[in-house]
């Protein structure tokens, strides 16, 4: 049974940073695409950062690009989110979604193997 697990979500101040974590079981985590997604009440959930299984392509949405770092330790089977310099639009439940062998995507349905989410607040 495969298993996507989100940690590290809190309430933070505007300027402060979180590391946000996923760690999965059940599949082959080297073989797959991993990715953070973040949704709002009312809004679509949208793609935030992506790391191909190969390691050679990352992808950040504009609003995080400089700010947010994205890794993974394949021997951990976990993916990391380092966020810095946070803003309280960075207020979201972020979500850790894996994708096998596959190239990133920021669409949703590409994502087979999806977490329970874990929230981050960024009070101004």
């Amino acid at each position: 049974q495969v298993q996507v697990v989100e940690s590290g979500g809190d309430l933070v101040q505007t300027g402060g940073s979180l590391r946000l974590s996923c760690t999965t079981s059940g599949l082959p985590f080297a073989l797959y695409t991993m990715a953070w997604f973040r949704q709002t009440p009312g809004k679509e959930r949208e793609g935030v950062s992506c790391l191909s299984w190969t390691g050679s392509t990352t992808t950040y949405a504009d609003s995080v690009k400089g700010r947010f770092t994205i890794s993974r330790d394949d021997a951990k089977n976990a993916l990391y989110l380092q966020m810095n310099s946070l803003k309280p639009e960075d207020t979201a439940m972020y979500y850790c979604a894996a994708l096998y062998r596959g190239s990133c995507s920021g669409s949703r349905s590409n994502y087979r193997y999806w977490g329970q989410g874990t929230q981050v607040t960024v009070s101004s």
